[in-house]
């Protein structure tokens, strides 16, 4: 199985930390926070890893290499300009349309049981399985609906076509999510956009199943300043201890 990790990002939240150096590698407890994702990837033995990189890209090349001091191999996917989530991924299409793939977002550090989410994944049988979990900010970050079975019935603001049936259960997503290619045939055009807010909508209107994947473990966005000092303190006293690490 392969991945990919976006680290393309400007880290605007983060500045002036970000001004001369990529929100990807942004330290911390003493490490840039794209090694979290990345070896949680390892652990669970995903090795084929894609990387986008944008801001700083040289910095990041640097410190990832080709991957083999980290024990994977790292391909990078250039982007001149800054193209969201969805053009991201759709630049790194070549190596990633075989198979089903895994996604994280570089500032995320989550300790999440993969090898479940992708039992889950394959016992559904979805076009997609995101990773989710309960918030009561759930309607800042962007509110995702799943019924009983996990189902996603409505993201944002796109319902899923036909009756929708109750109760729903209210999530956030965590910036993991398991593929298929399948997505590829949704995205098209060179102009920037979002899988959330643009994709999986897409999808969800023809109605192809997504499904939602409930995870209450530990999960910390590290993208704003006063995140970044919340996970660093977690990590540093011990109340947050990732497995895979």
């Amino acid at each position: 199985m392969k991945a990919m990790l976006f680290a393309a990002g400007l880290g605007t939240r983060l500045r002036p930390l970000t001004d001369t150096l990529p929100k990807c590698l942004v330290p911390v407890n003493g490490r840039p926070m794209i090694d979290y994702p990345l070896m949680l990837l390892r652990h669970y033995g995903i090795r084929e890893i894609v990387v986008n990189v944008h801001h700083h890209a040289e910095r990041v090349e640097e410190h990832l290499g080709d991957g083999s001091r980290f024990g994977v191999d790292i391909v990078y996917s250039r982007e001149p300009v800054l193209l969201d989530t969805g053009g991201g991924l759709l630049g790194a299409k070549r190596f990633l349309d075989q198979d089903t793939f895994v996604i994280v977002n570089s500032d995320v550090l989550i300790d999440l049981r993969l090898d479940e989410v992708l039992r889950f994944h394959c016992d559904h049988a979805p076009a997609a399985t995101l990773v989710l979990r309960k918030d009561p900010l759930a309607d800042e970050y962007g509110a995702i609906w799943t019924d009983l079975e996990g189902t996603i019935r409505k993201l944002l603001q796109h319902e899923a076509p036909g009756a929708t049936p109750s109760p729903l259960e209210q999530y956030m997503f965590t910036g993991v999510h398991v593929v298929e290619p399948l997505i590829f045939q949704y995205m098209e055009g060179r102009e920037p956009f979002s899988i959330t807010r643009t994709t999986y909508p897409r999808m969800l209107a023809d109605s192809e199943r997504l499904c939602g994947f409930p995870f209450d473990g530990d999960w910390q966005d590290m993208g704003t300043p006063e995140r970044l000092a919340a996970t660093e303190m977690k990590l540093r006293d011990g109340s947050l201890r990732p497995h895979f690490l």
